[in-house]
Formats: structure tokens, C-alpha cells, sequence
């Protein structure tokens, strides 16, 4: 069973690496964009028309391009301050504590997967489409899988550290020095 996490954490985890490359890459054609609109804009009274809107469709997509990866490394925003405090004291507890939290955040990013996936195949049904007609447009579900893609992903990331048996807590209180005294040295852990 431990092969087969280890497997499934590595080729989950080389996804997300992918998708954050691509996040990357996105960013930098953002800037193309902004800049060729500016420079156009400036130089030739040329402006960029779909500008706005590739703009906007683009940071939907690096959010949740990049957002596995940050899944992965623990990088997502949340406020843990309890569970460090409460890990150099009770490392077992916070451990249990941290794996009820991957298991509802499996859980939640799994219900917006299934909420995100009739929207997807209702709009690659109908073509639905953004923007303004005759100056710039762009279909939406590309961006809708790729928030369903995301989330699934983050779902099955944060799941399999809620099994992972090795899971060490991500904190460590840091190791003692010399001139610091020991302090309680028969709390569990």
C-alpha cells in the first residue's frame, strides 16, 4: 500500500510540477500581452482590442494552474499557528490534527470538482463563449476544465497526504542547543 502512495504522491506531484511550469509560462505571455497593448497602444494608436479579456481569462488560469503545486508544498494560505505551537508539545496530536485538515480539504476541493464539471460540459456543449462580439472573443470551457482539473488534482494531492502513514508534522520545533535548557522532557510524541 505504501508503493502504491508513494507512486500515486509522485506522479500526482510531477503534475502539479507541469501545471505550475505552465502557470509560469502563462504569466510570461501576460506580460507579452500588456506590453505589445501598451507599446501599440503608444507607438501606433494601435491598442490590443482583446487585451482586457486575455487578461482576465489569464490570471483564472495561473491561479489554478499553479495552485496544485502550492498544494504540494504546503504553500497554500491558512493560518497554523496552533498546530506549531501545539506540535513541540503533542506532535501526535497535531499529526492527527493535520491529516483531518488534508481530508477536508480533499473533501472540499472534490465537491468543487463535481459542482465544476456539468458547467464544463455545459459550456463545451454550447460554444458559450467571452468577450465582445466582432472586436475579441474566446470560448470559456478551457477555463472551466482547468479549474476542474485543479481541483480535482489539489483533491487527490491533500487525500494522499491524509493517508500517507509517514507523515511527519511540517513544522519541527527546531532542535535544542546547548545553552537552551530541556523542558518537559516526558511530553508525548
Amino acid at each position: 500500500m505504501n508503493a502504491v502512495l508513494a507512486v500515486a504522491r509522485q506522479l500526482a506531484g510531477g503534475i502539479a510540477i507541469v501545471a505550475n511550469a505552465v502557470g509560469t509560462l502563462m504569466v510570461l505571455l501576460l506580460v507579452a500581452v500588456v506590453n505589445y497593448d501598451a507599446t501599440a497602444r503608444s507607438l501606433f494608436d494601435a491598442p490590443f482590442h482583446g487585451a482586457v479579456e486575455v487578461v482576465q481569462f489569464s490570471m483564472v488560469l495561473i491561479v489554478f494552474l499553479q495552485l496544485p503545486d502550492v498544494c504540494r508544498v504546503d504553500r497554500l494560505t491558512r493560518s497554523d499557528g496552533l498546530l506549531t505551537v501545539a506540535g513541540r508539545r503533542h506532535p501526535r496530536l497535531v499529526r492527527a490534527a493535520r491529516r483531518v485538515i488534508d481530508a477536508v480539504s480533499a473533501l472540499f476541493m472534490a465537491l468543487i470538482a463535481v459542482a465544476l464539471w456539468p458547467e464544463f460540459v455545459e459550456m463545451y456543449a454550447s460554444n458559450d463563449y467571452f468577450g465582445v462580439p466582432g472586436v475579441f472573443t474566446a470560448p470559456w470551457w478551457p477555463l472551466k476544465l482547468t479549474i476542474f482539473a485543479s481541483a480535482t488534482l489539489c483533491a487527490l494531492l491533500f487525500l494522499l497526504k491524509a493517508l500517507d502513514p509517514m507523515a511527519a508534522p511540517r513544522h519541527q520545533a527546531r532542535p535544542r542547543t546547548a545553552s537552551a535548557p530541556a523542558r518537559d522532557a516526558g511530553a508525548d510524541g
